[in-house]
């Protein structure tokens, strides 16, 4: 697999996501020359120096990630790209159009927690994130999902329950940063029995309370690790030869 085959692979499953997101700010690449014959890729959802570690001892040629080094953690990233450039490693990051595919972080996780429909696609509208929703096939407790949550992400969980439904189905869903509360405001309009992100805040917690929506936080790193694993298996779809191997990243947050 060559740059240019990978970047036909990109434009073929992101399409119009692409456009609607600045590429180098929400997707692109470092270290990828026109040339380079990759046949190893690593996934996993963050870029750091610990990572790119884990892919030199590896032998991957690419990273794939759903997040660049973030530049606001002075230094990070120009260490990182010094890491990629000594290790000859190529790395390549898929941010909002990743978190707004079928295929991406909300639906990825909403199928690993036992939706068997989506009820609402997950999708960026007049600059603001419209959540996803998904319902299950049937019926559980709260703790039921709680106990499968925790099971999936691989980590204990931080919940509440806030009504006194014995049972939930319907999940409203943004991972990542989704403590929003115009966010939580979209589940609870929309008939959600429970909403789940990847972080919160005193607010967050207090708002949720206050709505009577039943809350599960996860992490930030582990509730979209699902989603840079869909787009590794379909890219081994697409390239039998490249092998993929998960990086797996410390349960830190």
């Amino acid at each position: 697999m060559q740059k240019q085959g990978f970047n036909a692979f990109i434009r073929d499953r992101f399409g119009h996501l692409l456009d609607m997101f600045q590429e180098n700010e929400e997707y692109g690449c470092h270290n990828f020359g026109d040339s380079d014959d990759i046949r190893s890729v690593g996934y996993t959802t963050n870029l750091t120096p610990e990572v790119i570690q884990l892919a030199a001892e590896a032998k991957v040629q690419l990273i794939l990630t759903h997040h660049d080094a973030w530049g606001f953690m002075h230094g990070m990233k120009a260490e990182c790209l010094r890491l990629l450039e000594a290790h000859g490693i190529a790395h390549f990051y898929i941010h909002y159009p990743l978190d707004f595919a079928e295929f991406g972080t909300c639906n990825s996780l909403l199928y690993e927690l036992g939706a068997n429909e989506i009820v609402q696609q997950t999708a960026f509208k007049e600059q603001a994130e419209i959540i996803g929703i998904g319902r299950l096939a049937e019926p559980v407790s709260f703790e039921q999902l709680i106990a499968t949550v925790s099971r999936q992400l691989g980590e204990e969980v931080k919940a509440w329950r806030n009504n006194a439904n014995p049972l939930v189905r319907t999940i409203g869903v943004l991972t990542g940063a989704g403590h929003s509360t115009d966010l939580m405001k979209q589940a609870k309009d929309a008939g959600c029995d429970v909403y789940m992100t990847g972080e919160k805040t005193v607010y967050s917690v207090q708002y949720a309370k206050f709505i009577g929506l039943n809350h599960i936080v996860g992490s930030h790193t582990f509730t979209e690790m699902f989603g840079v694993r869909s787009l590794a298996c379909k890219l081994k779809e697409a390239f039998a030869d490249v092998d993929i191997i998960e990086l797996k990243e410390e349960h830190f947050e």
